[in-house]
């Protein structure tokens, strides 16, 4: 599966910045139709979009338009206007239950099939941003083997609830551990909401280790001085690296001597902490 640390926001409707995208590395571009979009250039957006998915092709990096919810009069025409072999999947916003999935594959498919693509072929990322969308998380990530990836829009749920939106994130501590572990059991990715204050590098890395320490693994950048800091946060770091390879060490030489754990640093090292550790391993391409 693609990886995905770095998710880079592109409103639709500007060309100057989707020009300026093409020079960037993200993991993969978003390309906006939704909230970074006034309903006056909704039209606009996607016309310029399709003009645009060519040039971000060449750059050989994955293509995820975000295209209008479900319950707007603009979804099926978004789709309509970027669905064909350029782009690699489609992110769509405010989905709250297993049949918004259903659905919108529904159409995907019937354009898969116009454009001469396989049904199935890409992928989707939906956004999970109210109350009644985290109590149906697990449904919604596994209602279609489209779905790589789940994205969590704390604006837009604590403006559901009716709380404000803190600098801690503690208001939203509870569906960003739901969204987590409901993601990892259906065998996706977790992606993180966007950090807003984009000059604030240091307050951008606290806020990407508390959520790859929560589970997620991307995030969505909204400027991109964003994408380096995103790449290294979700990535493993050297001493990270350093030390799963010594604990991998460890297990083994343990396992010649006929034992199922030792210890390392005067810590237990036993099965879950080397699968741990071989996971940081296969994030890098190392086999050992």
């Amino acid at each position: 599966m693609t990886r995905l640390r770095s998710l880079l926001f592109v409103p639709g409707n500007k060309e100057n910045m989707l020009e300026k995208a093409l020079g960037f590395k993200p993991d993969a571009f978003i390309p906006d139709m939704e909230d970074s979009v006034p309903t006056a250039e909704k039209a606009n957006a996607r016309q310029v979009i399709k003009s645009y998915l060519p040039k971000l092709a060449a750059t050989g990096i994955p293509i995820i338009p975000r295209v209008n919810s479900l319950d707007t009069e603009w979804i099926e025409e978004d789709l309509a206007t970027i669905v064909g072999p350029q782009i690699y999947g489609i992110s769509v916003g405010k989905v709250d239950e297993p049949d918004d999935i259903r659905s919108i594959s529904d159409l995907i498919a019937d354009l898969e099939q116009k454009a001469g693509m396989m049904p199935g072929t890409l992928k989707m990322i939906p956004w999970l941003e109210s109350a009644k969308a985290i109590v149906h998380c697990y449904p919604i990530c596994s209602a279609s083997p489209r779905i790589i990836g789940v994205a969590f829009g704390g604006e837009d749920f604590t403006h559901d609830l009716g709380i404000e939106r803190l600098e801690d994130e503690s208001e939203v501590a509870y569906p960003r551990n739901v969204l987590c572990i409901a993601a990892r059991a259906a065998g996706i990715a977790a992606l993180d909401t966007p950090y807003f204050r984009f000059k604030d590098e240091d307050g951008l890395k606290g806020n990407i280790a508390a959520a790859k320490q929560t589970g997620f693994k991307g995030k969505f950048a909204i400027h991109p001085a964003q994408i380096d800091a995103i790449n290294a946060g979700f990535s493993p770091s050297q001493a990270e690296v350093e030390h799963a390879r010594r604990v991998v060490a460890a297990f083994e030489e343990a396992e010649r001597q006929g034992r199922g754990s030792t210890s390392l640093d005067g810590k237990v090292i036993d099965v879950p902490v080397v699968k741990r550790a071989r996971a940081v391993l296969a994030l890098t391409g190392i086999e050992r």
